[in-house]
């Protein structure tokens, strides 16, 4: 259902059908079968999920594109299966024997909606192997075992086993502690690291307002000087007249 397969109304999953089915050659009657084990809405959601192509793709002889639909895997003694599906639309059968990831998993999507016949189903052990027993046709092929035997995480991580093991939450944390703070905007953090940092910044402050005043002292007597000699001049100036 994850991939978008309408499976509510199967009975069940993986879906395994009579062998009888297969002897249905004609397409009108192995579509009533399938509807009878529930895939009628798989099937109507494929068809009408037919549309144009876009772009140019649509010349290169796939005009069309629909949604993958149910995979119907068969064995030899039920192969004329597959000449009744072939007209189903988004229908695709495979041999138990050929089975390939391709078909299984389309564009690397696990979750392929898989009917299988009796037979078919029964010859699974043999192409792929037991737990306690190699695969008959692929050679020195088995079962992959789970490395873990439980796969819920959280179940794992709330045991008491675990949380025994883990430190106690610190609830007393100061806060610059928390959070990164430049110690060059921030003067709690520059005087946590260098404690001079205090009494420098006093130091350049004194500095910079003795430079202040002697510069301010500096200005207002070239100010009174230049006064008195532009009086002078002007009272030269008068006598002259």
């Amino acid at each position: 259902m994850a991939r978008g397969h309408n499976v509510t109304s199967v009975p069940e999953l993986p879906l395994v059908v009579d062998n009888d089915i297969a002897k249905d050659t004609n397409t009108g009657k192995l579509l009533g079968s399938l509807e009878t084990c529930g895939v009628a809405d798989e099937l109507l959601k494929v068809k009408k999920s037919k549309k144009t192509r876009s772009g140019k793709g649509k010349y290169r002889n796939s005009r069309y594109v629909m949604r993958k639909g149910p995979l119907i895997i068969y064995s030899e003694e039920t192969k004329d299966i597959k000449q009744a599906a072939r007209n189903l639309p988004g229908v695709e059968t495979c041999n138990v024997h050929r089975l390939n990831i391709l078909q299984l998993a389309p564009g690397g999507h696990l979750g392929r909606f898989c009917i299988f016949t009796k037979d078919a189903f029964d010859e699974l052990n043999a192409v792929f192997g037991t737990y306690s027993a190699k695969s008959e046709e692929k050679k020195g092929y088995t079962l992959p075992r789970p490395v873990m035997s439980c796969a819920d995480l959280s179940r794992i991580i709330n045991s008491d086993q675990v949380q025994a093991k883990l430190n106690d939450l610190k609830h007393s944390v100061r806060v610059h502690d928390k959070t990164k703070k430049n110690p060059l905007i921030n003067k709690a953090m520059m005087n946590k690291l260098n404690p001079y940092a205090k009494k420098a910044a006093e130091l350049k402050a004194k500095l910079e307002k003795e430079r202040h005043a002697k510069r301010a002292k500096v200005i207002k007597e070239k100010r009174s000087k230049a006064g008195r000699k532009e009086k002078g001049v002007r009272s030269k100036r008068y006598h002259d007249l």
